[in-house]
């Protein structure tokens, strides 16, 4: 059909060429409101406007988008078409898995399975398989890959069957750097044409939360669950609610000693504040102009710790400039400042120009040098009261954030080892090699090298320090980590300064913490070797560990056995300083209780200082040469020593050379993975890929769409009761698999080793794993279980399961999931705020659904796992005004009845019934979080991949 808003497709000239695009100035004729809409509103608006199709994109969507109002209800939802999708391989497998299946179960009807196939471009990058086992040593990233692809064969089999399967899918593999930053150095492009020569902006959706790294460079995107992802990628719009859009004002410059980090740091914790979840925030004002790309990217990084779904900075002469010096051509510069300039949205705004829903102001000048933790990324601590935090974190309750510990035992401490001599720590303690006798002559071919050849090259152990002693506060992990800091040079650079005075002046670092460097892409190592620096970090421990998101996402690799046994059995509160995003409880390692997030630069400093109870504004570092005092302020860099070596950090042939590499040269270990052909997977038996459980007996033909169907869940038993804050750290499957939890049983069952158990995440494939791994967080509390005699609270995956013969037996959540399936029994959870928050983990949806949850009643939800949860078919749904699961006194005795308007009409009223054991009832009114038109729709097919799939089959 003919475009309805045809006379806004106008040309503009870039260089010698000439392209098409559809005109907002043209469009602001019609609708004059246009003019002082946000930009990334504007962003959102062309692609509606570019798609109206009258079908998924209709007229009636570009003129609700472009009447947007600052301040106007938010009930009209938004087709947004992107224009490509990135996958880290963690939640990419997963999600290829289900568009396997998706093709098999095309296939078992007799229909042609290539129909199933991205319609955007998709590209996955390789960077969460890698573990920190070695570290401290020039080998580390060596010994560190060879076991990651021994630990990984399967999963990268399968991603090279994906490569050769589906025209529109690549993958960047192990070794090249973090998604995030390969996204921004390598896969954005700035504009996008069509074979028609009509030229539109980036825009993406991936199945990270930190995606929104890519706002730095003007770019709209975030994260999803994988479920959202792939119907993006099957050409479904991505849906969500006209939002608000916060406008972020920053004033002035950041003062002397102030990095970028303690700047995102302020950013989270005043957003936190302004309660901006599910909103845009738009960053403008004279403050926006003097941050470089990779600051902003950082500060759009953790838009997710501050809840935003974006942190958006336009695109300008900085954006332009990052762009060239990262190697993009000059056609495809010309293209993006040409375009950008001819849609009226180069530049970032000054005050005054655009109408925002609200309005918060910084002056760069009032930042500090600042921590975040010990528990959560919005925790901000000025530097100078980190050591003051923790002590009286220490003995406060769980409630006030605290660890409920004695005061009196704060600087007791545990020795480690008296005397002698000791394993190397930097050395895996418990090498995770498989006996010779299970290992074939086959398998050993296949899986070249070995984790035995890794091992074999592993340095020899130097004597360890003698008395030894730990304690509370004591710094164990010490990373330069996670995509937040590791991509931006300015911190990376003055990290390098920290360590090059601190070794000159003869600071060192205990052998016992593990120390690590994990950088954003191979070109920050290259950086640092030109600059002169990498060789200060390696002699204080941070040598190259790998190139992957490893610390932050709990890769951090295992502890000596002395150190876990020192803190085990004295209870011990040790701390990890890492420069990540994400600090939750158990999320680091799950015998280290404080994480707090720091820059580069500190995060050298607090391995040097060795603990958190050192005051390092009022305290010496350490003692250096001749025993003398080492203050914070001698090592610290300048700022104008940092922009010295700038230089070293933006060069655009040496870019372009790195990624010409992900297809001439992925390395021989890559080159060395067999993946199968064929349009369909074979699936073979494996504890690392199987066929997800999603379509059994597909019925092609669409449900009814009948009011008069029963949506209603009756009977339900309570699964678990919740306090506030559960992420998604504590629901979904992550970090290391143990023995005796559901999913080690599994394991040894069929047959693997607990050395090869590997991570949750490596293993997000297998639906057997993950189900027995869901809300099986060790830190996880279950208030369904009675407190202990001194008030605290039994950790864990556990409930406690109510038989039909009213017996009660506590167990683990899996096993009395599955007693209630047999039973043929549903099963709701309750929860307090903000239930669902942390990265955008669709095996916490997945996982809820496969254990035969029906509804989750909360204070309120995070925005991706709420999204998530209707596209598994799971009813989420909010508590209203004062109401919580505590008001109603549930204790898990009591059967539930979930009554939902039979129409599922979005946010409307649902009713809750309590049938409590002595026969009385109560029933309140909550909030039917399914927020769109079209989740009734995912609802009522039973989620969004049958909907697709639906969908292409009728094509």
């Amino acid at each position: 059909m003919p475009h309805a808003f045809a006379n806004t497709l106008k040309s503009f000239r870039f260089g010698r060429k000439t392209g098409s695009f559809y005109s907002l100035p043209v469009l602001a004729e019609q609708f004059p409101n246009v003019r002082r809409m946000p930009v990334s509103m504007r962003v959102v608006l062309e692609s509606v406007l570019r798609n109206c199709d009258g079908l998924k994109v209709t007229a009636e969507h570009v003129r609700e988008v472009a009447n947007w109002q600052a301040n106007a209800p938010r009930t009209e939802e938004i087709p947004f078409v992107v224009a490509r999708v990135v996958l880290q391989d963690f939640t990419g497998v997963p999600l290829l898995a289900d568009l396997a299946a998706m093709r098999s179960a095309a296939a078992r009807l007799g229909r042609e399975p290539g129909r199933i196939e991205p319609l955007v471009p998709v590209d996955l990058v390789v960077d969460h398989s890698v573990m920190v086992d070695h570290y401290g040593t020039k080998d580390a990233l060596d010994l560190n890959m060879k076991l990651e692809f021994q630990r990984n064969r399967e999963r990268y089999e399968f991603m090279k069957w994906g490569m050769q399967a589906f025209h529109t899918f690549g993958v960047v593999p192990p070794g090249f750097g973090i998604v995030h930053q390969v996204n921004l150095e390598y896969l954005a492009r700035g504009v996008h044409s069509t074979p028609q020569g009509v030229y539109y902006p980036d825009s993406l959706v991936g199945t990270d939360s930190h995606t929104t790294m890519i706002n730095g460079v003007g770019v709209v995107g975030w994260g999803v669950g994988g479920i959202e992802a792939e119907a993006a990628m099957l050409g479904q719009p991505v849906y969500m609610l006209t939002p608000d859009v916060v406008g972020f004002e920053l004033t002035g410059r950041l003062r002397e000693g102030c990095t970028a980090t303690d700047l995102v740091l302020t950013v989270t914790e005043l957003l936190r504040k302004h309660k901006v979840v599910g909103k845009f925030v738009e960053f403008f004002g004279e403050g926006t102009r003097t941050l470089s790309v990779p600051d902003r990217a950082t500060i759009g990084n953790m838009a997710p710790e501050y809840g935003a779904t974006m942190g958006f900075f336009p695109v300008d002469d900085k954006t332009i400039d990052y762009m060239r010096g990262t190697g993009r051509s000059k056609e495809e510069l010309d293209a993006l400042e040409a375009y950008f300039r001819a849609q009226g949205l180069f530049g970032i705004p000054a005050a005054g120009d655009i109408d925002y829903s609200q309005v918060v102001k910084l002056d760069l000048g009032e930042v500090t040098p600042s921590l975040s933790g010990p528990k959560r990324p919005q925790d901000r601590i000025d530097i100078g009261k980190v050591a003051s935090t923790f002590t009286e974190l220490f003995s406060k309750s769980a409630a006030e954030n605290g660890f409920n510990k004695p005061s009196e035992t704060l600087l007791s401490r545990h020795l480690l080892h008296a005397g002698g001599e000791t394993p190397d720590p930097k050395v895996p303690a418990n090498p995770p090699v498989k006996p010779a006798a299970m290992v074939s002559e086959t398998e050993m071919e296949a899986n070249k090298p070995t984790l035995a050849a890794a091992q074999s090259e592993a340095p020899s152990a130097p004597a360890a320090p003698q008395h030894v002693t730990i304690g509370n506060g004591d710094v164990l992990i010490a990373a330069i980590t996670s995509c937040t800091n590791t991509s931006n040079p300015g911190v990376m650079l003055a990290a390098g300064l920290l360590a090059k005075k601190a070794v000159e002046a003869g600071l060192k670092v205990q052998a016992h913490i593990k120390t690590s460097l994990a950088p954003g892409s191979r070109m920050v190592t290259e950086y640092l070797k030109k600059a002169g620096l990498l060789p200060y970090l390696e002699q204080l421990g941070f040598t190259v560990a790998g190139y992957g998101c490893t610390t932050c996402i709990g890769n951090s690799g295992d502890l000596a056995p002395e150190i876990n046994e020192a803190i085990t059995k004295s209870d011990l509160v040790c701390a990890a300083v890492l420069s990540g995003n994400r600090n939750f409880e158990a999320r680091i390692h799950p015998n280290l209780k404080a994480n707090f997030l720091a820059s580069p630069p500190l995060v050298v400093a607090y391995a040097i200082a060795g603990t958190v109870l050192k005051d390092l504004m009022t305290q010496p570092v350490g003692k250096g040469k001749d025993g003398q005092d080492v203050w914070l302020g001698d090592i610290w860099p300048s700022s104008d020593e940092v922009h010295r070596l700038m230089k070293f950090a933006m060069n655009g042939e040496r870019y372009e050379a790195n990624y010409a590499k992900v297809r001439e040269e992925p390395g021989e270990l890559w080159k060395g993975i067999r993946g199968v052909s064929g349009e369909t997977y074979a699936w073979p038996h494996s504890t690392y890929i199987a066929e997800p459980p999603l379509f059994p007996n597909f019925d092609p033909k669409p449900p009814a769409n009948d009011p008069q169907q029963d949506v209603s869940v009756r009977g339900a038993r309570i699964m678990a009761l919740f306090g506030d804050s559960i992420t998604t750290d504590h629901i979904s499957p992550a970090g290391s698999i143990k023995e005796s939890s559901p999913a080690g049983q599994w394991l040894l069952a069929n047959g693997v080793m607990k050395p090869d158990f590997n991570s949750y995440g490596a293993r997000r494939g297998n639906h057997d794993v993950m189900m027995r791994g869901t809300f099986a967080n060790v830190r996880i509390k279950n208030l369904m279980i009675p407190a202990l005699a001194d008030g605290s609270r039994v950790e864990g995956g556990l409930t406690i399961y109510r038989g039909a013969k009213g017996n009660a037996e506590q167990m683990f959540i899996f096993d009395a999931a599955m007693k209630y399936m047999a039973e043929n029994r549903p099963t709701v959870i309750f929860a307090g705020e903000e239930y669902g928050t942390g990265s955008s983990r669709d095996w916490a949806a997945k996982g809820t659904q496969l254990l035969g949850i029906k509804a989750v009643v909360a204070r309120s939800f995070e925005r991706i796992h709420r999204s998530n949860l209707v596209g598994m078919g799971v009813l989420p749904l909010q508590f209203q005004d004062t109401d919580t699961w505590q008001s109603l006194r549930l204790d898990g005795s009591e059967f539930i009845d979930v009554v939902p308007d039979p129409e599922l009409r979005p946010q409307s009223d649902a009713k809750v019934i309590v049938h409590r054991a002595d026969g009385s009832t109560q029933e309140i009114t909550v909030t039917l979080r399914i927020d769109t038109a079209i989740e009734v729709q995912y609802y009522r097919h039973g989620g969004i991949l049958p909907f697709v799939l639906r969908q292409l089959l009728a094509a």
